[in-house]
């Protein structure tokens, strides 16, 4: 375990571990596709996930900026944490559908979603996601919006 490694997972145990945290983390560990693009488990509450993807040769489109399905994927991710923050342990959701705007294109530092639950059921749950852009000096700057909705299932594992 590298030296980096160890002290992401001392800062995942310590500052954010909650019962809540923990499940929404166990379950992105299992995503091969977030872990690829390296994304980050920031911040957890009821109804609300913030993840962040950093800038990588993984995530570029033909023009260097952050790809259109990169930052489509964090905004689906977080809005479906969100949706899993507020149903029973032993559920999960899946997306039925989503709508997204991308308001600006960038390169460099990294993207953050935050998504949040609208309205819970028992059969549906309509979240949103806003991307923001931060750059290396920390400045913020929209990217996108998203609206979903979830359906919940069982969990399988």
């Amino acid at each position: 375990m590298s030296a980096a490694t160890h002290t992401a997972d001392a800062m995942h145990s310590t500052a954010t571990s909650t019962p809540l945290f923990d499940r929404i983390d166990q379950s992105l560990q299992r995503q091969g596709l977030m872990q690829h693009l390296q994304t980050r488990l920031l911040r957890v509450e009821p109804g609300c996930v913030e993840l962040a993807l950093p800038f990588s040769d993984k995530v570029t489109q033909q023009q260097g900026g952050f790809h259109g399905g990169a930052i489509g994927a964090l905004a689906d991710i977080a809005g479906g944490y969100a949706a899993l923050t507020v149903i029973p342990e032993g559920m999960e959701v899946v997306t039925v559908e989503y709508k997204i705007n991308f308001l600006s294109s960038f390169q460099g530092g990294e993207l953050r979603a935050t998504g949040k639950v609208l309205k819970s059921g028992k059969r549906i749950v309509v979240s949103s996601a806003e991307v923001v852009h931060v750059d290396a000096q920390g400045k913020t700057s929209p990217c996108a919006v998203m609206q979903q909705t979830l359906a919940p299932v069982p969990q399988t594992y």
